[in-house]
């Protein structure tokens, strides 16, 4: 497998001087999900860029599932900042972000959802700072998805800069009034140096506690209705009432956990159907897979492809957002159109059948995640942005 992740050279690390102290803000439950692996990765990247960066999270209190979070934000030395929230109306939050904004210094306040955004706009009137905001996709849907489409149409045109990380939300953004010269397409990447190839398919398997004796098919996500797993669940039983070699694993936990494990139960083959719960060692659990598959109906960029792509394992998904344009279909990954349960069922078989183009899918799918989505790369197009706002304040005579 390719390793070979942009670090800044010894002699960039040194003697930068501190641009500004950047907050990287978001709204959380338990562990998080997708955003957390580009947000907790940023400061060590940035850092020698001279943007120091911490990251506030702001989560319900005494939320143990968030203490996983902290452990990871741990090891990746990631500066962590707590702050309790009962909820979206609760504006109490701002209080807490202003003592942090003013005691660091903030001078960029960097949002990564609804409510992030809109504490932003708030709190620019009693603390100055550039507004900048990554848009990761609207996914959920429930009751409160119109108001929050309405917060951020208001919010976002009123930001410095918005990123998006697929080319259908950089789309959405200019509709919503955000201006062409504050917009940028940046897509999700992958820090290499964690998403390597350490174990073959078959130690990890074993270490995995997943059969030896045929394939795997994984899956990884919130188990909500959004990424489809039960259609997948569906398929995969009847390729394996059909006399197919395989299982299923799928690794993440939500609100649809006890209704997928009732269709478990009650499918033909409950022992070849899994669903893995929360994965402490995701990189182990990619490993083990000879198929990775994402059945959802909605997304931005899922760093999920990226990261099994970026372990070689071969992939097959629908035709969700940013997906098509990371997948050339017959050459790094197969697509299926959304909601398509028999054309998935014909993929999948495909595939079982042929060892030699899973070999193929996944060596082409590990080359494009190492050329175009590659975490360091992505960091420095977020440097450049930082930078031209300042730029841009300085040339207007305004003082920093």
């Amino acid at each position: 497998m390719i390793n070979n992740d942009f670090v800044p050279i010894a002699s960039e690390r040194r003697n930068k001087p501190l641009k500004c102290v950047v907050l990287e803000t978001r709204v959380v439950t338990g562990a998080g999900g997708g955003p957390e692996k580009t947000i907790l990765n940023t400061p060590r990247y940035m850092t020698p860029f001279g943007y120091t960066t911490l990251c506030a999270y702001m989560r319900p209190p005494k939320d143990e599932g968030f203490r996983v979070l902290e452990k990871r934000a741990k090891a990746l030395e990631c500066p962590l900042l707590e702050v309790d929230d009962k909820g979206f109306f609760d504006l109490s939050v701002l209080s807490d972000l202003l003592r942090i904004c003013r005691e660091n210094q903030v001078g960029i306040w960097h949002a990564h959802d609804y409510k992030s955004n809109v504490l932003g706009l708030l709190l620019r009137r009693k603390h100055p700072m550039k507004l900048v905001t990554t848009v990761h996709g609207w996914v959920e849907r429930t009751w409160k998805t119109p108001l929050y489409y309405f917060v951020d149409r208001l919010a976002l045109r009123h930001y410095d800069h918005v990123i998006c990380v697929s080319h259908d939300l950089y789309n959405d953004c200019l509709r919503l009034g955000v201006r062409e010269n504050r917009c940028s397409l940046i897509e999700n990447a992958i820090d290499l140096q964690q998403f390597r190839r350490t174990l073959s398919i078959e130690e990890a398997k074993i270490q995995n506690q997943f059969p030896t004796d045929h394939l795997v098919l994984g899956s990884v996500g919130r188990l909500s209705p959004e990424k489809n797993f039960s259609d997948l669940i569906r398929v995969v039983d009847e390729l394996i009432g059909e006399g197919e070699p395989l299982s299923l694993f799928i690794a993440g936990d939500g609100p649809s956990r006890a209704s997928l494990q009732s269709q478990i139960d009650a499918s033909a083959h409950p022992d070849r159907l899994h669903l893995y719960g929360f994965c402490e060692d995701i990189q182990r659990f990619y490993q083990g897979l000879d198929i990775f598959v994402l059945n959802s109906l909605r997304e931005g960029l899922p760093n999920v492809v990226l990261e099994a792509m970026s372990y070689e394992t071969p992939v097959v998904s629908t035709r969700v957002a940013g997906v098509p344009k990371v997948i050339t279909n017959g050459y790094n990954g197969l697509l299926v159109d959304i909601k398509d349960t028999r054309e998935l069922k014909e993929r999948l078989r495909f595939l079982i059948a042929k060892p030699d183009y899973r070999r193929m899918l996944g060596e082409n799918g590990g080359q494009t995640v190492f050329s175009r989505y590659n975490f360091g790369i992505r960091m420095k197009k977020i440097r450049d942005i930082y930078d031209s706002l300042f730029e841009t304040t300085v040339s207007h005579g305004e003082s920093r």
